[in-house]
């Protein structure tokens, strides 16, 4: 009898370039997902309608990196994953689909890993799912990634988004409030692989070596970094984990104008301290921003590309035309809650 894993995508809503120095971060799991239909087999074999070419996987997984079309390293990195934690893992032949957009930042990959896992027969709390699909994405990529993608992916709640705190994993619900919603606009296509991702991580390692763990530096230790790249680095991870604290106590009392003021600040940090915007990135945001009923914009996910976020009432109309030339129509999201398998009836 067949099965479905499945696995939603998210967006980061404020707390962009904090979950991989243990910061503070507020993304929501969404209704779009990727999905493994399968039954259980001796190895792996995947097709898809939305990737490319057919994965073949022999378990135990030799070389995850090595395994193509390139699509196939993320299911083989959760099987090394769960081979170096010594967790069992079956075999399965299946179909992948997925409604989540590839390449757009709303973490299609970290989708594909947690369902992966599901499939596998991953048999644990989501803390430790999602800290194996972080090591799954490490081995298939060598992109050194936070854990907040697969966190989100595992852990997710329907209408709320999720405070978490990336040192502890400690994870709060908050509500996202009556009468706003949230969209996307997909302003081009990227993947972090081969991008500055993990020069920015380093940068943010060789701060913490001057002033100590950034999720509890404050801006006055920051000042004192000699170096003005590492010091604009860091000014943004401690300033983006106060921004986090503040838009969740706003979306606590309804206070979506607030809301929206953090995240135009948000974006501005990315942008000029962090450098990991684009003058279309900005450009977008500037033009979303001008909307009626728009209440904050900013580029979400890794950067160099992808999405932007917008919070906006709930009557506000994106007639076509109101995005930028190039950039893919709004699409609105709704908090979702995390993976599941099921099994249909026969």
């Amino acid at each position: 009898m067949s099965s479905v894993a499945r696995a939603p995508g998210r967006v980061n809503l404020i707390g962009d370039h904090t979950d991989y120095t243990g910061g503070l971060v507020l993304p929501m799991a969404i209704d779009r997902d990727t999905a493994i239909a399968f039954t259980p087999s001796s190895d792996v074999l995947l097709t898809s309608r939305n990737f490319d070419g057919e994965v073949r996987i022999n378990l135990p997984v030799a070389d995850a990196a090595g395994v193509r079309p390139a699509w196939g390293r993320y299911v083989a990195g959760v099987a090394a994953a769960m081979d170096e934690r010594h967790m069992p893992t079956r075999g399965f032949t299946g179909t992948v689909s997925t409604t989540v957009p590839i390449g757009g930042g709303l973490s299609s990959s970290a989708a594909l890993e947690v369902a992966a896992a599901l499939a596998f027969g991953i048999d644990t709390d989501v803390a430790t799912i999602a800290a194996v699909c972080r090591r799954a994405e490490h081995i298939a990529t060598n992109v050194p990634c936070g854990i907040m993608d697969q966190l989100t992916s595992a852990a997710g709640v329907k209408d709320h988004a999720l405070l978490i705190d990336c040192h502890t994993l400690d994870i709060t619900p908050i509500r996202i409030p009556e009468g706003v919603s949230v969209w996307v606009v997909e302003v081009s296509s990227r993947t972090l692989d081969g991008s500055e991702y993990p020069a920015r991580v380093a940068q943010c390692t060789a701060a913490e070596h001057e002033i100590g763990p950034l999720r509890s530096a404050d801006l006055a230790s920051v000042d004192t970094i000699k170096d003005p790249v590492i010091r604009a680095r860091a000014r943004h991870v401690v300033s983006e984990n106060e921004r986090v604290r503040q838009f969740a106590a706003a979306l606590v009392s309804g206070d979506t104008r607030e809301a929206g003021i953090i995240m135009h600040e948000g974006h501005r940090s990315l942008s000029r301290d962090f450098q990991t915007s684009t003058t279309t990135m900005d450009d977008a945001v500037d033009h979303i921003s001008r909307i009626p009923g728009v209440h904050g914009v900013r580029m979400t996910g890794g950067g160099f590309g992808g999405c932007v976020v917008i919070l906006a009432d709930d009557d506000v109309r994106f007639a076509e035309g109101s995005t930028p030339a190039g950039c893919a129509p709004a699409m609105r999201v709704r908090a979702a809650d995390g993976a599941s398998i099921a099994t249909p009836l026969s």
